[in-house]
């Protein structure tokens, strides 16, 4: 494949003044994303679920395999069905499966086996990663794909947040039904995540534990 490269149009340079602002105007955005898990089950538009979509999908990825597929779900009776294999696995999970030390590092959020939230917020985004894409019939090897979807799941919580929206993530162990009930049965995928997405019920609360965030001197360090 020839190499075609096209001059970087787009790039928009700031002040750094204006950088800086930018930098804080986003933090103060960003920390009021909080995980919650009462969601309302007011009607979220179906354009609104596309454009975050594709937002996640300019995630930067190993050789730009673009290995992801996104599936949301609308369905009451695809939710309900999701929930019901959910919460089978969560009732053995609560029940010991997690282990001890696991279930202690919970309790401070106060989660449990229901996950009602499943079929009352109006979108649910399964995300699949991909180890091999089929171009004309030919599989192709993905690339670093633990990390470009990870990077892609941030970048699709970060733009429903920037929507307006409220999220929560969710790994249901093990997560293979997903594969099933999505209609994404194949050898080269696997379920990664699934996001709930919609507008917080009027009872919506975080936990106080969830709004403990760690200081920058513990997260980073400059050299």
């Amino acid at each position: 494949m020839s190499q075609v490269h096209h001059p970087l149009s787009d790039f928009i340079e700031y002040s750094e003044a204006e950088m800086l602002n930018r930098a804080q105007h986003n933090y103060q955005q960003i920390r009021r994303r909080h995980s919650i898990r009462k969601f309302s089950n007011r009607s979220v538009p179906k354009a609104i679920i596309e454009q975050c979509i594709l937002a996640a999908g300019t995630a930067p990825n190993g050789a730009n395999h673009q290995p992801w597929h996104f599936v949301a779900i609308n369905s009451p009776q695809v939710k309900a069905q999701i929930r019901h294999e959910a919460e089978a696995l969560e009732q053995a999970f609560y029940a010991g499966r997690a282990g001890e030390e696991w279930l202690d590092a919970l309790k401070p959020l106060g989660t449990n086996a229901d996950k009602p939230y499943l079929e009352h917020a109006p979108w649910l985004i399964a995300i699949f990663s991909k180890k091999r894409n089929e171009e004309e019939g030919e599989q192709k090897t993905n690339y670093y794909v633990h990390e470009s979807v990870g990077i892609a799941t941030g970048f699709l919580i970060q733009a429903l947040h920037h929507a307006g929206l409220a999220t929560l993530t969710h790994t249901p162990k093990p997560m293979s039904f997903l594969s099933k009930v999505c209609g994404r049965d194949k050898s080269n995928e696997r379920p990664y995540m699934l996001i709930i997405a919609g507008y917080p019920s009027d009872d919506a609360t975080v936990p106080e534990h969830a709004l403990q965030k760690k200081s920058l001197d513990e997260i980073a360090s400059f050299l």
